[in-house]
């Protein structure tokens, strides 16, 4: 089903019902993502989950946002459909939504953060040679006088040189991707009062467990559980463990 926030037609499914269950998924994933989540939940509570715009069946914004922008957006399509008390869950950049959500308003009731972003990863030197290297390739092909115009040029350069999730995005969600990469929330960590639950996969790349240690030492009520095994995707690595978690988390919450 669709709801339009302004102007941008957003595509959500809302199934069961009970306590409010808000699902945002991460960066290129959608409803079809969080769907292992939806089926613990579905049977005793209400499940909504949305495509972000940009993503799924959503629409892509006119112009690229941050994170700030996302969770505008989500802000309005939870007045839009009269929730309150939320159980709210971001995986990976739908955490950075979250957090912003968590720490700004108390409709959010629990937090559940999974391989959340949000807090800049540590650099090394051998990262900014990198990215200046990048840089400096970008502006050769621009200039370079041969195939085609510098649109072309720039759009072969992507393709072979910048990261997966870059090179799948398009247009504006390319702008949109910096941005969301480049906000640092950790300044609002402290600021979450909502009891959190934070699971992570120990073997996450995108994502590292230092940074749910972080969230677990900045979040005052929080708990961080470990995945042993799991990478970034780790609500579907070990399936059964996080449904366990999730179902004692929120055992008071259920019908």
């Amino acid at each position: 089903m669709y709801i339009c926030i302004d102007n941008i037609n957003i595509n959500y499914s809302d199934e069961g019902t009970g306590n409010p269950v808000l699902l945002l998924h991460g960066w290129g994933g959608s409803i079809e993502t969080m769907k292992p989540i939806a089926s613990v939940l579905k049977e005793k509570c209400r499940v909504i989950s949305v495509d972000l715009p940009g993503f799924g069946q959503s629409d892509t914004p006119q112009m690229p946002w941050n994170s700030y922008d996302y969770a505008g957006c989500i802000k309005k399509f939870i007045h839009e459909l009269d929730l309150a008390d939320i159980i709210l869950f971001g995986h990976s950049h739908g955490g950075r939504i979250s957090i912003i959500l968590a720490a700004k308003y108390d409709f959010v009731k629990k937090l559940v953060l999974i391989d959340s972003a949000g807090i800049i990863p540590k650099r090394k030197a051998s990262y900014y040679m990198k990215v200046y290297l990048f840089k400096m390739l970008k502006k050769m092909y621009a200039l370079f006088p041969v195939g085609g115009s510098k649109e072309q040029r720039l759009e072969r350069f992507y393709k072979k040189f910048g990261s997966a999730d870059y090179k799948e995005a398009q247009g504006v969600m390319r702008q949109t991707m910096v941005k969301v990469i480049n906000d640092n929330l950790m300044g609002l960590l402290t600021s979450i009062k909502a009891p959190t639950l934070l699971v992570w996969g120990e073997n996450d790349e995108d994502t590292p467990l230092y940074m749910g240690k972080i969230m677990e030492d900045k979040i005052s009520d929080s708990g961080l559980v470990v995945l042993n095994g799991a990478g970034h995707y780790s609500y579907v690595d070990c399936y059964s463990q996080f449904a366990a978690v999730v179902n004692v988390f929120l055992k008071d919450e259920f019908n």
